[in-house]
């Protein structure tokens, strides 16, 4: 653990959402092949997980494989997929010890049986965890939530006049979680890649040129430290001006 977070607990974010941006470019630079940056990137997830639970964040919700990344070379596909299965198999025992409630959002369809099934074995396990809410966005994507949240409100009968943005937003992916106060950003890129679109209408984004598997928790605690000076008036004024 390193030095204490000096960051008033007003101005901690309650909900981190990260684009864990970088990995092959990172293993790229080492002369590894891009699934040694994913395993790189998994490893140190583990480390995030617990610098959130340190510094009292209270939601995270990482992107960890969208709905674009299908078209990514098949092997590549069929490696993330097996990671993704051992994270499960591994880390799940620990997270659960560690108070942390895992939830899945994005489409399970296209993932294989097998690992359906142990993604909602793992979130009934969490279920009542409490200490931090992991939102994983697995076979996720903004644009495909929406069009999931139209499809469940026209089967359900909804009228347009009982359309609004609070019924919208009970019918995300989401629902139940508030919207990201931060959205991180690692390796530089600047786009949101389709990440929480609807949600992060008025979130602080902090973006890094560190690669995700370097995005380590001093990392960590300057954006955290860097979202505490920001104003956020969620397009109102403030109150500095009115006086």
């Amino acid at each position: 653990m390193g030095e204490p977070v000096q960051i008033p607990p007003e101005k901690m974010p309650q909900h981190v959402a990260m684009i864990m941006d970088g990995n092959g470019r990172w293993a790229l630079s080492r002369g590894k092949p891009r699934l040694a940056g994913h395993r790189a990137g998994t490893e140190n997830l583990r480390r995030v997980i617990r610098a959130s639970v340190e510094f009292g964040v209270k939601y995270l919700t990482i992107y960890a494989f969208s709905t674009e990344n299908w078209g990514r070379p098949p092997a590549e596909v069929k490696g993330l997929m097996h990671i993704f299965e051992n994270v499960i198999d591994k880390e799940l025992d620990e997270l659960h010890e560690e108070g942390v409630q895992l939830r899945h959002i994005g489409r399970l369809e296209k993932l294989t049986k097998k690992l359906r099934k142990k993604v909602l074995d793992a979130v009934e396990l969490t279920k009542d965890n409490n200490r931090l809410i992991l939102n994983i966005a697995f076979n996720y994507g903004g644009r495909d939530e929406i069009v999931y949240a139209i499809q469940k409100m026209l089967k359900d009968g909804i009228s347009t006049e009982e359309v609004n943005i609070e019924l919208i937003s009970q019918y995300l992916f989401t629902a139940g979680t508030p919207d990201p106060d931060l959205v991180i950003r690692t390796s530089g890129e600047l786009r949101t890649s389709n990440f929480l679109i609807w949600q992060s209408a008025y979130s602080e984004w902090y973006v890094t040129p560190t690669f995700w598997p370097d995005f380590d928790r001093e990392e960590y605690a300057k954006a955290l430290a860097i979202y505490a000076q920001r104003d956020r008036r969620f397009g109102g004024v403030s109150e500095e001006y009115y006086e």
